[in-house]
């Protein structure tokens, strides 16, 4: 976590360049918060995340070569601060479980629960501060 006064770092982790945007656009809106990077492939996304060690990563699940698992089974062991949020438009079961026992934090469908990223992203920033 980031000391007092500093900013929160988010990854910004989605196949879609436009999905990619509009979380910036979230993410840029909250005060005293900044993205450090963003990527849309496993292999882009596991090198960003641990060459900036962000706060929060922001991580879609189904991505271009792979999906979110990959990106937490690579990272997550060696960023444990890091808080994880998988965002899907796939939120069976089975895929919110795989990602929470490969270490996510929080796990939202895309068309419904949207909003709630700003909320866990305020959250870590207060807490930070």
């Amino acid at each position: 976590m980031n000391a007092a006064g500093a900013r929160t770092e988010v990854f910004i982790v989605d196949d879609l360049p436009t999905m990619r945007e509009r979380l910036k656009e979230l993410v840029d809106d909250l005060p005293d918060v900044e993205v450090v990077g963003s990527a849309g492939t496993p292999a882009d996304a596991i090198a960003g995340i641990l060459s900036t060690h962000p706060a929060c990563v922001l991580l879609d699940y189904q991505l271009i070569g792979g999906t979110g698992v990959d990106v937490l089974r690579a990272v997550h062991a060696q960023s444990p601060e890091t808080v994880f949020v998988v965002l899907t438009n796939h939120p069976d079961p089975q895929y919110r479980r795989a990602c929470m026992d490969a270490g996510a934090d929080h796990f939202f469908d895309k068309s419904t629960e949207f909003d709630r990223i700003g909320d866990v992203i305020r959250k870590l920033r207060n807490a930070s501060h």
